[in-house]
């Protein structure tokens, strides 16, 4: 079938009640392009149940855009592709009820010709609603990109091109094509279906013709065999891309990109990619995209893909619902492994208004949707049938995760599954028998630094989660590694993956990791920041009226502040210092404690770091204490400042590779030098940052195209003459955007604040802030900016055609000249 992008030319409202409407209480209509967040430009409030989604409120809303429907598409298959509606999404064609879907993560497709007025303007109307339904940012509207499919009666179905590599050697990989044909004609009819499989430089490396005969109405799979020689495959450190070309006749084309690679599990060598054994070193990530809210664009899921390998990671885990089409595409290009995982709750509802209202129903076809999506992604390595589902500690718990690990495994059979189990929620109907079973439990659950583990450790855990953990391929365990050694006695066929673990923990998890064979790698929580679940990794710090931690902050935090990325990209010192414990990172690291809080005693939550920033600009504090963090792998590490040294101290990883030193802070230079067997190995180097202030604006490219997806990340610095940053001199700043583009996005990485993402000026956060543009046709996007006491800047972006020429059918989505169109009201 033709796709096209469906994405212009929306209009948007607040849900309205029809009977108000009738009364003259009418909202008006604005136009947007989809992806579209209807949640991020609502206004913050401090209600009582707002930190999950980060204090923003919940709604309803209603969406709509009129289309010309040719008449030579009469009798054709027309269908719309959502590729993600937040949530309870509900979709009326010309008035008509087309169809709904209740999961705000799944993609989904609307039968439309019955619908349609050909040779005339058409109405779609998408109405959907977000209240109390998420523990994190949710975001809501139609937030992911929307597709017209145009296809003749005799057609490839949609997801109707099915590749697997059943069999790999040096010398040549068999491909098996399987391609599904439908035919909704009257007729038997034969068609000739021609299969080609290219390489990166779009040479044919195997090919193969066969005639298909197709009943009416009886879909058939045509599987074919094909055998590419000398194949490059693909893994994370090359990730080698082919492109499947299936045609049937002169009636439908379809390229799938994938990729050839063998997967492999077992206890003793782990995870094998093509024979290599490979430990993953994991992320946990939200869908939200930072300044653009919920709002999902190709080019800001590949940026994100992009950093986080830079940073050190492999491995992605979508938290806690399926990935984007978009990020799964990055992750393939770029070689990261994707987890997969389908929900956040089954049965049990975790929110009053959650998708457990929804889960017996639609379980099955949300489960068919992501491994539709997922089939032909080489880097989607597991599917992951949930996460923290309390249900897994009961028998009828177990019941659900086989039903739906057998499903997805008669569905595709050539990934591995796992369940992220958080063994302290499997024991939620047996907390009785919990507390009663040691006295000194509940000591333990309520020490901030042990409570989880030493429950997931416990006997109880062992039993109630047995039969759930054993219709998995990996036992998928949050904050529960105090059972990786002891289960390989105990379960010498279970294999464990750390689905979840505090960020502050890396360094003794990666060693059990590196240590046992059975244990295939690491997920912290996060490997970038997002919106919503306010402040669980803010510092925090004891006080009469706070004697211990508290999970959320109050209004107006608006970040979990957990990330080693921060939610404009920027990387922070835990990524660092993870970077350093998989020893991707020769240098040693600087980081300084915030001066103002020496001396308080800390009780931050166990997704915390310290609150060490990259910076040694500290006006006001001239000679008062302050601490100095240095990561390394290396021996030991020697600390000047302006040239004289204050000392050497043992680091590496018997020390947890960090060390503190308790200096008086003076402005000027800060030296770390690390040192192995007495021979220096690598040196940092922090300066304090002198006046003037000046403003600095990079874009991340200064060529983009007009492709549907693509977008320009300019970050803005503060700094001083010679580059350094200024970490003390926030101000705000203004940015106006003209020409071929329109400013989507702008914000900072503060974690508390009132300002809005879809302002023109915006306060820096320790030196930075980002704009987000979005190319509206070829030419040249100018951005200006301009802030208190520092010289206005200007970037200029080129926005050049696409890069190949997208199958569209302009005839669609636009009316025809001279065609008549319903007024935006």
């Amino acid at each position: 079938m033709i796709r096209a992008s469906f994405n212009d030319n929306w209009q948007f409202r607040p849900k309205v009640n029809p009977f108000a409407e009738l009364a003259g209480s009418a909202v008006p209509f604005e136009p947007v392009t989809v992806p579209h967040d209807a949640m991020i430009t609502r206004d913050r409030a401090a209600t009582m149940d707002g930190a999950a989604t980060g204090y923003f409120p919940g709604g309803a809303y209603e969406y709509r855009k009129t289309f010309f429907a040719p008449e030579e598409h009469r009798g054709k298959r027309v269908m719309l592709e959502f590729e993600g509606v937040y949530r309870d999404a509900t979709v009326f064609l010309n008035g008509n009820y087309a169809g709904q879907r209740p999961y705000g993560y799944s993609r989904f497709f609307i039968d439309a010709d019955r619908f349609l007025r050909f040779g005339e303007n058409n109405e779609v109307r998408v109405e959907c609603r977000t209240h109390q339904d998420s523990r994190w940012y949710s975001g809501a509207g139609i937030y992911r990109d929307t597709w017209l499919l145009v296809g003749e009666v005799v057609r490839i179905s949609p997801d109707g091109v099915h590749l697997t590599t059943p069999d790999i050697d040096t010398e040549r990989a068999v491909v098996e094509v399987a391609t599904t044909i439908e035919n909704d004609s009257i007729d038997i009819r034969t068609v000739e279906l021609v299969t080609e499989i290219r390489d990166a430089a779009g040479t044919v490396v195997a090919s193969d013709t066969a005639p298909i005969t197709v009943q009416p109405r009886e879909p058939v799979i045509a599987r074919r065999r094909l055998y590419v020689r000398d194949p490059s495959l693909w893994s994370p450190d090359s990730p080698a891309l082919y492109t499947c070309a299936v045609s049937v006749a002169d009636i439908d084309a379809v390229e799938v990109d994938f990729g050839i690679r063998s997967l492999r599990l077992d206890p003793e060598h782990g995870l094998r990619i093509n024979g290599e054994t490979i430990k993953l070193r994991g992320a946990c990530v939200h869908h939200d995209n930072g300044p653009l809210g919920a709002a999902t664009f190709a080019q800001a899921e590949e940026r994100r893909v992009r950093l986080l390998k830079n940073a050190g990671f492999n491995a992605i885990r979508m938290s806690h619902h399926p990935m984007s089409t978009a990020m799964l595409d990055a992750c393939d290009r770029l070689g990261m492994l994707v987890v997969d995982e389908a929900f956040d709750m089954w049965t049990w509802g975790k929110n009053p208004f959650d998708y457990s209202l929804n889960f017996p129903e639609w379980w099955e076809r949300d489960i068919e949707a992501m491994v539709a999506k997922d089939h032909n992604h080489p880097s989607v390595v597991f599917y992951s049938l949930g996460n923290e589902i309390p249900e897994t500690g009961s028998a009828t718990g177990a019941m659900w995760g086989r039903r739906l690990a057998e499903k997805v495994r008669a569905l595709d059979d050539t990934r591995f599954l796992t369940n992220a189990i958080n063994n302290l929620l499997a024991l939620l109907p047996d907390l009785a028998a919990l507390r009663s079973e040691n006295s000194g439990i509940n000591t333990l659950m309520a020490d901030s630094g042990f409570d989880v583990n030493a429950v997931a450790g416990s006997e109880l855990v062992t039993t109630r989660t047995a039969e759930s953990y054993s219709v998995l391929d990996v036992a998928g365990m949050n904050y529960s590694e105090i059972r990786y050694a002891t289960d390989r006695t105990l379960f010498p066929n279970r294999i464990i993956l750390g689905t979840e673990t505090f960020p502050a923990r890396i360094d003794d998890n990666w060693r059990l990791v590196k240590q046992h064979g059975h244990v295939i790698g690491d997920f912290t929580w996060t490997g970038w920041d997002y919106l919503g679940e306010v402040g669980i990794g803010r510092p925090q710090y004891s006080t009469t009226d706070t004697p211990h931690p508290t999970f959320t902050a109050p209004y107006p935090y608006l970040l979990a502040g957990c990330g080693d990325l921060d939610i404009t990209g920027h990387r922070l010192p835990a990524s660092y210092y993870r970077e350093i414990v998989f020893g991707l990172r020769v240098q040693p690291y600087l980081a300084v404690q915030r001066p103002q809080h020496h001396g308080k005693t800390v009780m931050s939550s166990r997704w915390a770091w310290s609150d060490a920033i990259a910076g040694w600009t500290w006006p006001g504090h001239e000679s008062a204490p302050i601490i100095v963090e240095v990561y390394s792998a290396a021996d030991e590490v020697e600390l000047l400042l302006n040239g004289r040294s204050l000392g050497r101290q043992s680091v590496g990883e018997q020390h947890r590779f960090r060390t503190e030193f308790e200096i008086t802070y003076e402005p000027g230079e800060l030296l770390a030098i690390a040192y192995r067997a007495g021979v220096e190995s690598g040196r940092d180097i922090l300066r304090t940052a002198t006046a003037p202030v000046v403003l600095r604006a990079t874009p991340d490219r200064p060529v983009i195209t007009a492709d549907v997806g693509d977008l320009a990340y300019i970050t803005f610095t503060l700094v001083d003459a010679a580059g350094t940053m200024h970490t003390a001199a926030d101000r705000p700043v203004r940015v106006e955007v003209s020409g071929d583009g329109m400013l989507i996005g702008f914000g900072s990485a503060d974690p508390s604040n009132t300002e809005r993402f879809d302002a023109t000026v915006r306060h820096t956060y320790q030196g930075r802030a980002l704009a987000v543009v979005k190319p509206t046709a070829p030419g040249d996007i100018r951005l200006t900016a301009d802030a208190p006491d520092c010289a206005p800047v200007e970037v200029l972006v080129t926005v050049e055609k696409p890069d190949r020429r997208p199958r569209l059918m302009p005839s669609f989505g636009l009316p025809e000249p001279g065609a008549r169109v319903a007024p935006n009201s």
